[in-house]
């Protein structure tokens, strides 16, 4: 079974959030609660000349999800390929997901009352698309590849 991840070519990305907007724009989703993000570092000095980086985060899709078991109805959930994501259907907004991931990645969305992440746009994968995000990327700095291929 296939498993895939977003990748980040950073050094092609410079930063532009178009990644974010995207991801807003399809899964309308208000200022505030994100499925993935562009964050600076600090600037560096590599060989005297200043650059800065960035880091993107997304969903890691955990081989064995903290947020999945702690979902009291059985809204956060994976799939066989490994994307782990949540039937809107059935969350009920408590936010247990929220408490459980340790990186943060699930989000409370305060116009629907339930948690939203990013789930790799599940309806674009499921046509033999990529994500918005990836693509949107404008510098095409984010790749969804399958995990063995960054191994």
């Amino acid at each position: 079974m296939r498993k895939y991840t977003i990748f980040l070519d950073s050094k092609r990305c410079i930063g532009c959030h178009a990644c974010e907007i995207h991801c807003k724009t399809k899964n309308r989703l208000p200022v505030g609660p994100f499925l993935c993000e562009i964050s600076h570092k600090p600037l560096v000095s590599v060989k005297g000349v200043p650059k800065t980086m960035f880091h993107f985060r997304s969903c890691y899709h955990c081989e064995e999800p903290f947020c999945v078991p702690v979902c009291p109805t059985g809204a956060m959930q994976k799939r066989e390929d490994g994307i782990v994501f949540v039937d809107q259907v059935k969350c009920i907004g408590c936010m247990a997901c929220v408490g459980a991931c340790p990186w943060g990645i699930p989000q409370y969305n305060p116009e629907t009352g339930k948690v939203v992440k990013c789930d790799y746009c599940l309806d674009r994968v499921d046509q033999g698309l990529k994500p918005a995000c990836v693509t949107k990327c404008t510098t095409h700095a984010l790749k969804f590849v399958e995990f063995k291929e960054i191994q």
